[in-house]
């Protein structure tokens, strides 16, 4: 099997992109994108990004598999490359592509990334669910906010708000985020009995009430260099617990992120880079 694909990153959050517009299913099984995603015997990638045909009235559809094979419902860092590409496919890159939009189906809803003459992607990531049942999570009664609410990690009392983006994420504020055991305690978090579908985990260090910084444990596919979707949940918590206003930047290890959650419609934009590193073919059992 002769595989085409583009290795495209936001802010080193780094994604395998696959024209996939003649199928409605994947053409790589979640095994197979494990393969193909491992850093010392495939491409090396947090995930494998599809573009399929759309769905719901959607111009396209999205569907992605993380390094350890597993389906998150959305990714904030992968819609934003998968823009880039679409315009790539399309015909329609550089200047030409400026201002363009898609309407994209993922398993999150639809999602809107605009492209802009910055060079920047702007993504309309709908409205934050934020009461327990949606997150999901057993922390707090299933029609309740869950906002610095205590949870036993690791012989310890975390002050946790849940929120999601259409995936789940676990958000804590630290007052350095340089000194937190990602790789150790970053695991037990995510596979914590409190969330059933397991969670996404940020740790947030408020510089200013505009400016966070963030660090991230993704579910399924541990500590990455950015996660848009978690610097949206993270702003959103931090403005639930007056610890930050309703926009601001998130500084990632990769880079920052301007994230803003309208007071008028509720709605959480996210703007950052997407970059296309290189083209290639491989083949192999997949």
């Amino acid at each position: 099997m002769v595989i085409e694909f583009t290795k495209y990153h936001g802010l080193g959050n780094d994604f395998i992109l696959i024209d996939n517009r003649a199928s409605s299913e994947p053409m790589l099984t979640p095994e197979g994108a494990v393969r193909l995603c491992h850093r010392n015997f495939g491409v090396g990638a947090d995930g494998a990004i599809f573009a399929l045909p759309g769905q719901e009235g959607a111009d396209y559809t999205m569907r992605i598999f993380n390094s350890d094979g597993s389906e998150p419902e959305m990714c904030g860092n992968g819609i934003r490359c998968l823009a880039r590409f679409l315009a790539e496919l399309e015909g329609e890159e550089g200047q030409s592509a400026a201002e363009r939009s898609y309407r994209v189906h993922t398993l999150a809803g639809v999602m809107t990334p605009q492209l802009r003459p910055d060079g920047q992607v702007t993504v309309d990531m709908g409205q934050p669910r934020l009461l327990a049942a949606e997150i999901p999570t057993t922390l707090g009664a299933a029609g309740e906010k869950v906002v610095d609410t205590s949870l036993e990690v690791a012989g310890q009392s975390w002050a946790v708000t849940c929120v999601s983006m259409g995936n789940p994420h676990c958000i804590t504020f630290v007052g350095d985020v340089s000194a937190v055991p990602l790789e150790t305690i970053g695991p037990q978090f995510e596979r914590h009995s409190a969330f059933p579908k397991r969670t996404n985990t940020e740790f947030i260090e408020v510089v200013r009430s505009d400016y966070l910084k963030m660090r991230v444990w993704e579910r399924g596919a541990g500590a990455t260099l950015a996660c848009g979707t978690g610097a949206c949940a993270s702003l959103v918590a931090g403005a639930l617990t007056g610890r930050c206003s309703r926009r601001a930047t998130v500084e990632l290890p990769g880079g920052c992120l301007e994230i803003e959650w309208s007071e008028a419609d509720g709605r959480v934009y996210m703007t950052g880079p997407a970059q296309r590193v290189f083209k290639g073919k491989i083949s192999g059992e997949f």
